[in-house]
């Protein structure tokens, strides 16, 4: 089981912007998404949006993914603009592995609450009581922090990438306590430190609303993302046989869409931020989802709206830009979790 350092209030760390409330008929909708298209012909651009996004958004999108796959889908581009529709650090990766590229995040308020969870100066003391630990940073970190790690990963790959460095090695894992307790039940590691840090959404999907939508739907697979704060309990129950382990799953949100596309189930309890509901009733519209925190959305994604992304293009502003020592030795870390993808 992973061990935890002291809590911290995290909350004072960052300010939750206002979502705002888009009332675009659908006639203006698909105007503006026309509009994106055209100036991502006109710029060379690519459009990445996270599953996180709003359905608009999403829709315009060449590529609607996870971290990892968004990772993936920037390293690989020959675009001249990236259009990063998710929040700073996703931005900040694009702008690592492609230094020479123009990398645009719509809204500057596009944070995240695990990325203000650890700063560069935390990590380093954290190090040096452990000197001989291997750091494992979650891609929810700043660069600056990825520059202090030996690894990154993502949700999809974190049990594959600690798994991938030696037993006998103590892991400093950071900053998300519950993904990090997951990964040490996944790969039996005892010995991974993990950093209290956690998602100011995921924190809120709670174990008394998996019970409440498992006596609503009592033959659901229940999916539930690493990140959640009920996943220890959660994981606790499906081994004692309290919730029923054959239908109990652990996943990033790239891994719910091939969960569901191979499972025979037809209804689903999904435990994660809202905006992936898009995907899956566009992707499995013979299936029903329900969300086990009906509440779960993140105020940081919801930010970039179609307005924002196109005065982006227009202005190519704002451009997220690594100094070039700290996407250097951040890199390195990341060209290893793209390694084990």
């Amino acid at each position: 089981m992973a061990t935890p350092v002291t809590a911290i209030d995290f909350e004072t760390r960052y300010t939750l912007p206002i979502i705002e409330k888009v009332e675009d008929s659908p006639e203006e909708i698909r105007q503006k998404q026309e509009r994106v298209r055209e100036l991502c012909k006109e710029r060379n651009a690519i459009l990445l949006a996270h599953h996180y996004q709003r359905p608009e958004v999403q829709e315009v999108a060449d590529a609607v993914a996870d971290s990892l796959k968004l990772s993936q889908a920037a390293a690989k581009t020959n675009a001249d603009v990236i259009v990063f529709c998710g929040v700073h650090f996703m931005a900040e990766t694009a702008a690592i592995l492609l230094p020479d590229k123009i990398v645009l995040l719509p809204d500057l308020r596009a944070g995240c609450s695990l990325a203000a969870a650890i700063t560069p100066e935390e990590l380093l003391k954290w190090k040096a009581k452990i000197p001989d630990a291997v750091v494992v940073s979650y891609i929810n970190t700043s660069a600056a922090v990825k520059a202090e790690s030996d690894y990154c990963c993502t949700s999809a790959n974190a049990s594959k990438v600690v798994s991938s460095i030696p037993a006998d090695q103590p892991i400093l894992f950071l900053p998300d306590k519950f993904l990090g307790e997951v990964v040490a039940r996944q790969t039996g590691r005892a010995n991974i430190v993990a950093y209290p840090g956690y998602c100011h959404v995921h924190k809120t999907i709670r174990p008394e609303q998996v019970v409440e939508i498992l006596d609503e739907h009592p033959d659901v697979e229940l999916l539930l993302h690493p990140e959640c704060g009920c996943v220890s309990s959660c994981m606790a129950k499906a081994m004692d046989g309290t919730l029923p382990q054959s239908r109990t799953f652990f996943l990033s949100t790239e891994g719910m869409l091939r969960h569901i596309a191979a499972s025979p189930a037809k209804e689903f309890a999904v435990g994660t931020e809202l905006g992936i509901l898009h995907q899956l009733t566009k992707k499995f519209p013979d299936k029903k989802f329900y969300p086990v925190n009906s509440n779960a959305l993140c105020a940081f994604m919801k930010t970039i709206t179609l307005d924002r992304v196109i005065a982006s293009l227009e202005t190519l502003t704002p451009q997220i830009r690594v100094p070039e020592e700290i996407g250097r030795r951040a890199k390195r870390a990341i060209d290893r979790m793209l390694e084990l993808a």
